[in-house]
């Protein structure tokens, strides 16, 4: 009795081993987008599956699970199997915006992912109609001062970069303007293209077209220094209002829990992908900036991160609705 016992956990014990001995990935793997198709987070995930696909031998597969801004993908990647068939690919939203804005998440942003990589970082810069009045940030103060909240600033969406950036310069330049939240980037850009909103704080990747076509004005970076494919606009701190540095990012999670070994052979793989000069050549065209970082410094990165956006929103007494 005791020799079959012994045998089967052997036994048990080698399957165990086995499994876990299975290069990874040893199936189907889903990059999982918690917003639809066709935005920055979405492309940056397609970029990643098709180098991964190649590189790994194995399917990619990016799926789009979009709702409560982002939450909701993300709450189902936390609650998947931490064994490397699934990732988050994300923007920084449900990450270090979301779990300050909305009651009864189904996750721990700091606790329940663990961090891969940031692949791309890109500034925001305030943009304005061709034929808006202002022509300079110092134009835009000047009006907000002697106007308060009259100005309308576009966004993408309650608690969206673009909307927190507008609140963070408000904050910072002692100036008030009125929000306007829009259900996604396009339909903001839409209204702010026909000069139905004054202004708004866009990722550089997403009006960087409209900008170069002469349909937008841009008056001012919110990165700590200034972008490749706008060198002559002036960061926020070079035209007058220090402490906007900001940066939309995108980034790699997993479920906690992940193997070691699965761990760093998927930051390597991604790392190298992000790396490929034709998705450095893609991604810089419209001004993404490769980070390609380690866990460890991903995980402080999203520490601060979520330390400074939570500020930002209790100082502005932010809300989701």
């Amino acid at each position: 009795m005791l020799t079959k016992k012994l045998i089967c956990t052997l036994a048990l014990g080698l399957a165990a081993v086995a499994a876990h001995a299975q290069t990874w990935p040893s199936k189907p793997v889903t990059l999982l987008v918690p917003f639809p198709a066709g935005g920055s987070t979405d492309m940056v995930a397609r970029a990643l599956s098709t180098k991964l696909g190649t590189s790994l031998n194995q399917t990619f597969v990016v799926d789009n699970k979009a709702g409560a801004t982002g939450t909701i993908g993300a709450t189902q990647v936390k609650r998947s199997a931490p064994d490397g068939s699934m990732f988050l690919v994300t923007s920084l939203g449900p990450l270090v915006i979301a779990p300050h804005l909305i009651k009864g998440i189904q996750y721990d942003a700091l606790k329940d992912f663990d961090t891969i990589t940031v692949a791309v970082q890109a500034p925001n810069v305030l943009v304005v109609p061709a034929t808006s009045p202002h022509k300079t940030l110092a134009d835009v103060i000047a009006f907000e001062k002697k106007n308060p909240g009259k100005m309308t600033f576009a966004s993408s969406g309650n608690g969206s970069s673009d909307h927190l950036t507008a609140e963070l310069f408000w904050q910072q330049s002692g100036t008030t303007g009125l929000h306007v939240p829009y259900k996604g980037g396009a339909p903001a850009i839409s209204d702010l293209l026909g000069a139905q909103v004054d202004a708004s704080f866009q990722n550089v990747n997403a009006v960087i077209p409209h900008i170069k076509a002469g349909k937008l004005k841009a008056l001012a970076v919110t990165g700590d220094k200034r972008s490749p494919v706008l060198p002559d606009v002036p960061t926020m701190a070079e035209a007058g209002v220090k402490g906007v540095d900001v940066y939309s990012w995108q980034a790699v999670v997993a479920p906690k829990g992940l193997p070691a070994d699965v761990r760093a052979k998927a930051h390597d793989s991604m790392v190298a992908a992000l790396n490929d000069p034709a998705v450095k050549q893609q991604f810089s065209a419209i001004g993404l900036e490769i980070v390609a970082n380690t866990p460890e410094q991903f995980a402080a990165f999203q520490a601060q991160e979520s330390a400074r956006w939570k500020k930002v929103i209790e100082t502005g007494k932010i809300t989701a609705d």
